[in-house]
């Protein structure tokens, strides 16, 4: 008996099992009918998914619908931006509502979501994109039930961002990062909801960032009401990074907007309040830090928040002859004072006002002291402010746990006063921006990441009613030395509108080593360092004026450098750029820009009278042009126009990307064929001519390239007497393709032709033309190919000589005959004589046609 009770339950779960894994599959079309018929009805927007799945054993016993890859997209007059995203969004139910029919409601008791995104954006005309309901007149009053109804306990989002854009006033916020949960019965008008929230917090307004991923976290419990939309905090508990606040009052909506009745403090009045206020990534563990004095935070947030009106708030950050010290550490920071207030008395927003009243610490005998005021936030920011004081920048790590790949050195000092409004810097006007005062840093030092280490041994900046002069910089990094002095006219447009940094600099160095300026750092933890060229930063639009005695550029050595750079849009203009280099000069014009993902440029190089040898051995890039270091010595007057790529890590032309044109004169050079396979081969082929003796002075070249591909036109070399023509092709894999041309006298083609031409009188010799002979030169640089058409120009000449012989005798043979006939003959008998020399001239010419036995 027992045994078959045994086998009839097992029989039943596994039916039951069964039935749980098929039951999502009957359900799936009426689940996505149902989702269908609620967003068709609900509405006004383009809302897709990829999918909706059910389980029952995600949440058991309740069943769980699972829809992937949901999105709301907005219509006009939002066209095309995204309202709602998730990749995953779960909503739970009691088992018994998938047996409801497809016009009865599906109550929803949990949703819970993952990577989700709800972006909330006001126009210029103040309307939301949130607004899709549809609104059917004839639905309403007639009791028809919704395919979706909620009844919802609990929910939970995981990895959720809220983005919040106003385009009148141009605030934006984002949180970003919220993990939240929430558990209450909101089948209830009044319950009690448990929430927990992290999330990191940005904001800004038009240009100005006021917060950024600033962590934030919030376990409270809200009363709500939902008939009165009025939510009243319980218990709570708020951080903002680790500083603790106590929230107590409510926010209601209402009409017109959100009314607020808040009030908030720190718990304790402890130091250690604001050292929880520094992020984490500038901070260490505060629990067994010295402290002294006091820190507090409280204020108040009152009345309606509206299209035209703010909460009246007032929010005070106060700390009085404070101090603490880290243990473990040699140094205190002492005597802190901090006096902020942050002010709305009329609930007008731009009645809002920032007084810094004071903020002072010391470091030893360091002093430092700052204070600031800021009005008009929401139109034309009023600024006002003063920093003075003396920082060593080394007490920092002495004093406090700053986590620094490598501790920073110097003295910073500081007598500043501005006073400038938001509009000025966004128009550059800088007549109405009021500078005053210095700041200097002397024997400062930096190590980036990878161990480079650039050392500023003194920097002052003047500041000037309507600019600030960069009086001096001198700084040291490896091999190179700089000093520059200049004018910045934008420095508030960049440091608070994040508008270009403007300015013109003069530099002078001894010596820059390019590689100094190359950033290296592993592209992966387990990689190995690997080097990196510098991106040319955006914001950056300036020139500099600058005189280098030496610059070390790869395996180049640049002496009595100068120019003009103008950097701009990612890009540096190179203008009138000279350099002595390979025993003459090199001139530059052109652009690098890092604009795009890879470096590209556009020069235009003039060469005054370089050394063959060292300029075709030292340039990776000419010996691929032309490869005749070695063969060729003497100087090179030139000029080539250049564009392509340039290496990511060492800024070096990709030759692969190669391309333009080089126009170049040979100055004062001799020839070598011995060190060339090309022209030992063509002497082995063309004996009539010594390159030795080659005259290559004042020889003029054109060619061209791209693709990897050389193309040089036709041009000319005289040797003695001779004509040389050369043209042809070759590539950067040494290949060639090559054409001579020789206009050669006929002296030079050998004995058989001598020995007919020694026949020859001399003015039947000046009058020969002479004879071209061809050859190509094909195969490689190091295994070339030489062919000529040398033995038949040769036999041609002779056998034209020999005619040219034959001819002459054949002539004056007959010229003899007829002179002889004549004076034998009658006078008058001229026909009679013209036939018997014919004949004779017949008779000869077969003589000389006939073979030898």
């Amino acid at each position: 008996m027992v045994k078959k009770i045994l086998k009839i339950s097992v029989i039943v779960f596994l039916l039951l099992l069964v039935a749980a894994f098929a039951i999502p599959y009957f359900f799936k079309d009426q689940i996505k009918a149902k989702i269908t018929q609620s967003i068709n009805e609900s509405v006004d927007a383009n809302v897709a998914f990829s999918n909706a799945d059910l389980s029952l054993f995600k949440s058991f016993p309740k069943a769980t619908i699972s829809i992937k890859k949901l999105s709301i997209i907005n219509k006009a007059p939002f066209a095309g931006d995204t309202l709602v995203a998730f990749d995953e969004l779960n909503l739970k139910m009691s088992v018994m509502e998938l047996f409801n029919g497809a016009n009865e409601a599906m109550n929803i008791e949990g949703v819970s979501s993952k990577n989700g995104l709800i972006n909330i954006i006001f126009n210029k005309e103040g309307i939301g994109n949130f607004d899709i309901a549809l609104k059917n007149k004839e639905q309403e009053g007639t009791g028809k039930s919704k395919p979706l109804a909620l009844k919802i306990k609990n929910y939970e989002v995981e990895n959720f961002k809220f983005k919040f854009t106003n385009e009148a006033t141009k605030i934006k916020m984002v949180l970003d990062s919220i993990n939240h949960s929430g558990s209450g019965d909101f089948t209830n008008n009044i319950l009690d909801l448990d929430t927990k929230t992290t999330a990191k917090v940005s904001m800004s307004m038009g240009k100005m960032n006021y917060m950024s991923n600033l962590a934030v976290s919030l376990d409270a419990v809200l009363g709500i009401d939902m008939d009165k939309s009025k939510y009243t905090f319980k218990e709570n508990k708020a951080k903002i990074n680790e500083l603790t606040l106590e929230f107590d009052g409510f926010l209601q909506m209402v009409p017109t907007g959100q009314q607020y009745d808040l009030k908030f403090k720190t718990p304790t009045s402890s130091f250690k309040n604001f050292l929880g206020l520094i992020p984490a990534a500038y901070r260490s563990s505060a629990e067994n830090v010295k402290t002294s004095g006091d820190f507090t935070v409280a204020g108040f947030a009152k009345g309606l928040l509206s299209d035209t009106t703010v909460p009246k708030l007032n929010i005070a950050i106060a700390s009085n002859n404070a101090s603490f010290q880290y243990p473990n550490l040699p140094k205190a920071v002492k005597n802190i004072v901090i006096d902020t207030k942050i002010i709305n008395e009329t609930g007008v927003m731009n009645d809002t006002y920032v007084n810094l009243d004071k903020l002072s610490f010391s470091i030893d005998r360091d002093i430092f002291n700052a204070k600031a005021t800021v009005k008009n936030v929401a139109t034309n920011a009023l600024v006002a402010a003063s920093l003075k004081g003396t920082i060593n920048l080394g007490n920092f790590s002495k004093a406090y746990p700053i986590k620094l790949d490598k501790p920073l050195s110097g003295i910073l000092k500081a007598d500043v006063t501005t006073k400038f409004d938001m509009a000025s810097v966004e128009k550059s006007d800088y007549q109405k921006i009021n500078n005053a005062g210095s700041m200097s840093i002397t024997g400062f030092k930096y190590v980036d990441e990878s161990g480079k280490a650039m050392t500023i041994s003194s920097a002052m900046l003047q500041f000037n009613p309507s600019r600030v002069n960069l009086q001096e910089f001198k700084a040291t990094t490896g091999k190179s030395d700089i000093s520059v002095t200049g004018v910045l006219d934008n420095l508030y447009g960049f440091l608070f509108r994040k508008q270009e940094l403007k300015g013109n600099f003069n530099m002078v160095s001894n010596q820059i080593a390019v590689a100094d300026f190359m950033s290296t750092a592993p592209a992966k933890p387990e990689a190995k360092t690997t080097s990196k060229a510098m991106k040319i930063p955006s914001f950056l639009n300036c020139s500099l004026t600058a005189k280098a005695n030496t610059v070390l550029y790869d395996n180049l050595i640049l002496k009595y450098c100068s120019g003009k750079l103008m950097v701009k849009d990612q890009a540096v203009t190179l203008e009138n750029v000279k350099t002595s280099i390979f025993g003459g000069q090199i001139g530059m014009n052109g652009t690098v820009s890092t604009r795009e993902k890879t470096p590209k440029y556009n020069m235009h190089l003039g060469f005054d009278k370089v050394d063959i040898t060292q300029t075709f051995t030292q340039l990776e890039m000419l010996k691929k042009i032309a490869p005749i270091a070695g063969v060729i010595t003497g100087k090179l007057n030139s000029t080539i126009n250049l564009s392509g790529n340039l290496n990511d890590k060492e800024m070096t032309p990709d030759l692969n990307t190669l391309s333009g044109d080089l126009l170049g004169q040979l100055v004062g050079t001799s020839i070598n064929p011995s060190n060339s396979s090309i022209l030992s081969s063509i002497s082995q082929n063309v004996k009539f001519i010594d390159l030795k003796k080659l005259n290559l002075n004042d020889v003029k070249m054109a060619l061209a390239f791209k693709d990897g591909k050389v193309t040089v036109k036709p041009f000319d070399i005289k040797y003695q007497d001779m004509k040389v023509t050369v043209d042809g092709t070759h590539g950067f894999d040494q290949l060639m393709n090559y054409n001579l041309k020789f206009d050669v006298p006929a002296k030079y083609l050998g004995s058989d032709a001598n020995a007919l031409l020694a026949k020859l009188s001399p003015s039947d010799v000046a009058k020969l033309d002479n004879i071209p002979v061809n050859a190509t030169v094909t195969g490689s640089f190091s295994k070339p190919k030489v062919s000529t058409d040398i033995k038949s120009a040769t036999t041609s000449l002779v056998t034209s000589l020999a005619k040219q012989q034959k001819e002459k005798i054949v002539n004056k043979g007959a010229s003899t005959l007829e002179d002889l006939i004549n004076k034998n003959t009658k006078s008058g008998d001229t026909t009679k004589t013209k036939k018997i020399v014919n004949q004779a001239k017949d008779l000869l010419n077969g003589l000389f046609k006939k073979k030898t036995p």
